[in-house]
């Protein structure tokens, strides 16, 4: 099957000056993300993991289009949106939404929920009469758990679970084919992200959606994902089935990663490796050459300063971005 999405050697840079530099002092790139590539099938979620800083939600932006891409390719259904103006690239803006991380201040706070609910719909389809607009909210208010006679309230007067509701009723409401989940659960209570993980699932189900999905909590990602990329400052260090990557990680920072979520069983806890990131994430102004995690890699080799290690499969779609790499057994997160 062909994917709905695929990206190639996606970069983006910023052009970043020094705090109290001169205006004619030239400014310094600052790489977010570096030559990532991946292909997203229909129907399929990809979760995205990695440290703070590590280019996920600038990843993210730049398939949706409110960041520019600095290289590569964005191929949704053979159209690429990367080489795109504004104006083409507005037919296909509506088959890719995004749900974002904080759901309050994601809203228009003088708006009431119908209101924002119903502006994507109003905005790409004008001629639809107003009595439909409303049966269109109000039945999708109530598909993702919002009592319909709710549509005049504001933002302010719901919580961050129920705001988060109104988030993914306004990035349904024109049935896209591709969601992009910027760590929608992150803000929320425990109890509360379950129910919201577990709507998303119920909705991706049913409407036959593609989606990707960017999370720090790797047990969310295995319960939500079919497979797992981890990105380390920019750049893919490994790709895999989701299962297979959360029990039977190759590259040391997902080893790390994965090691680092609790399991809520002393016994198995304590009986687990631990292997422990060392330092901090550098620099994006200033990668390290070669391998830029090699600065916190247990495994590193002299090599490691002056190759660039490429995304290698290992077999069953297994990418791995390390010519050190070693399989390492962990308890399945979440178990």
């Amino acid at each position: 099957m062909a994917p709905i999405l695929s990206v190639r050697d996606l970069s983006v840079t910023f052009d970043v000056r020094r705090p109290g530099s001169w205006p004619w002092t030239p400014p310094r790139p600052l790489h977010a993300v570096s030559e990532v590539t991946f292909d997203l099938a229909p129907g399929e979620c990809l979760g995205i993991v990695g440290e703070s800083g590590s280019g996920k939600s600038t990843l993210a932006r730049a398939i949706i289009g409110t960041i520019p891409s600095s290289g590569g390719n964005i191929f949704f259904e053979d159209h690429d949106l990367a080489n795109m103006d504004p104006r083409q690239r507005r037919v296909h803006r509506r088959d890719v939404q995004m749900i974002f991380q904080d759901p309050l201040a994601a809203l228009n706070p003088r708006m009431t929920v119908g209101e924002i609910i119903a502006e994507p719909l109003i905005t790409h389809e004008p001629g639809t009469p107003r009595k439909e607009v409303k049966a269109r909210v109000g039945a999708l208010m109530d598909r993702v758990g919002l009592l319909p006679n709710l549509i005049n309230r504001y933002p302010h007067e719901f919580s961050g679970g129920q705001c988060q509701r109104i988030g993914i009723a306004r990035a349904l409401i024109l049935k896209p084919k591709l969601v992009i989940c910027d760590e929608p659960v992150s803000a929320l209570d425990v109890s509360v992200q379950a129910q919201v993980i577990n709507l998303l699932m119920e909705l991706q189900r049913d409407m036959g959606l593609s989606m990707i999905f960017i999370a720090h909590d790797l047990s969310v990602v295995k319960h939500i994902s079919d497979r797992t990329l981890v990105l380390y400052l920019g750049r893919v260090m490994e790709m895999a089935d989701s299962h297979k990557l959360t029990t039977a990680p190759e590259h040391p920072y997902s080893q790390a990663l994965i090691s680092s979520v609790p399991i809520p069983d002393p016994v198995l806890e304590r009986a687990r490796p631990r292997p422990i990131l060392e330092g901090e994430l550098p620099s994006p102004l200033a990668p390290p050459s070669g391998c830029v995690f090699r600065t916190r890699c247990p495994k590193v080799q002299s090599s490691c300063a002056q190759d660039r290690p490429a995304l290698e499969d290992i077999g069953g779609n297994h990418l791995v971005a390390c010519p050190y790499h070693e399989a390492e057994r962990v308890l399945a997160v979440g178990t």
